[in-house]
């Protein structure tokens, strides 16, 4: 229909280096109350952090045995411990206030010393494989010869890494993936699939069309542009974007098909784009990277609420959409790019 890999990614480069100039000032007003560094030492940052881990670990632990319950006894113990330490490390602390605080390149430089690659090898293995697995994407694509799924490429990627990387106790891998992350995708496919079913999205895209055709002739394009992209936007922020965009689709193609309106298809195209990517910022759940970084993040006790998210993700949201479409309406309507 017109799109290929390297006009997507030349108009959707621009796009979004557009949507950078603005997201980066709102993104630090809406921190314009908070310093960008912790007023405490790292060390005391550190202890509350391990505290918090800790005690995490001894909660999530069910006592159903003996060994269980000793085992979340001595966790408990150590966190109290810990909590002895902080407390008088914090006695100090406000004794010496008069100090100044740390700036933000000291931390920086202190996590750099913290955190090393500590595995080269292991790294370039990663490199490779990753390397590997994105080479087989594009063969997938262009290459009629490959029948191995995305899905397939992606798993035998992974087998590949492990059988490189020579790990001996699997089992620890195991227990490292975020299978409470997995099930929570597994689950919304389940509903996005139940909702295709019951035609919701379809409704959606029906009474989008609707929308369009009353619009006069001249305007339709710049209409069907602004509708797309806000409709997609406030879609994708309650309910998951991959499958929304598959749904929404073929209804796009359909208006593009549709005598009474013939519009072209890589504006509509464009605009779905930026509505259903842009727009997974606006909640937890509306993208999958949300989930899987407030997955890893709890996991490391730097967990995040539903509201904490919103709070900050939707005026994101709201703003970098408004770039988007206006960005769309001068390349497609203003120049005529379509």
């Amino acid at each position: 229909m017109g799109l290929d890999f390297a006009g997507f990614t030349a108009h959707m480069f621009l796009g979004i280096c557009f949507v950078l100039l603005f997201s980066f000032p709102l993104l630090r007003l809406l921190y314009w109350n908070k310093k960008l560094y912790n007023k405490e030492p790292s060390e005391i940052v550190e202890l509350k952090h391990e505290i918090h881990v800790w005690r995490l670990t001894a909660q999530r632990i069910s006592p159903a045995s003996r060994e269980e319950t000793a085992v979340q006894g001595l966790l408990l113990g150590k966190v109290l411990a810990l909590e002895r330490l902080l407390a008088r490390r914090l006695h100090t602390f406000h004794r010496q206030i008069s100090q100044e605080d740390k700036n933000w390149e000291t931390n920086i430089q202190e996590l750099q010393k913290k955190h090393r690659i500590s595995d080269r090898v292991l790294l370039a293995k990663c490199l490779m494989v990753l390397g590997t697995v994105i080479c087989m994407f594009f063969l997938n694509s262009f290459v009629p010869g490959v029948h191995l799924d995305l899905g397939w490429i992606a798993i035998l990627g992974a087998l590949w890494l492990l059988i490189l990387a020579d790990s001996h106790d699997f089992e620890i891998i195991l227990h490292r993936v975020e299978w409470a992350t997995l099930l929570f995708f597994a689950a919304l496919f389940v509903l996005m699939e139940a909702l295709a079913h019951l035609h919701l999205i379809e409704y959606i895209g029906e009474q989008t069309t609707s929308l369009i055709k009353t619009v006069p002739e001249e305007q339709r394009l710049a209409a069907a542009i602004v509708l797309v992209v806000w409709v997609s936007a406030i879609a994708s922020s309650l309910i998951d974007n991959i499958p929304f965009t598959a749904t929404m689709i073929p209804v796009l193609l359909n208006l593009s098909q549709d005598p009474e309106v013939s519009l072209p298809v890589p504006p509509l195209m464009y605009a779905l784009a930026f509505g259903a990517c842009l727009g997974g910022n606006g909640t937890l759940i509306g993208a999958s990277a949300n989930v899987v970084c407030a997955g890893i993040a709890e996991q490391h006790g730097y967990g995040f609420s539903f509201m904490e998210f919103f709070r900050l993700g939707f005026p994101m949201m709201i703003v970098s959409c408004t770039v988007g479409m206006c960005y769309l309406l001068v390349v497609h309507v203003v120049m005529g790019w379509s």
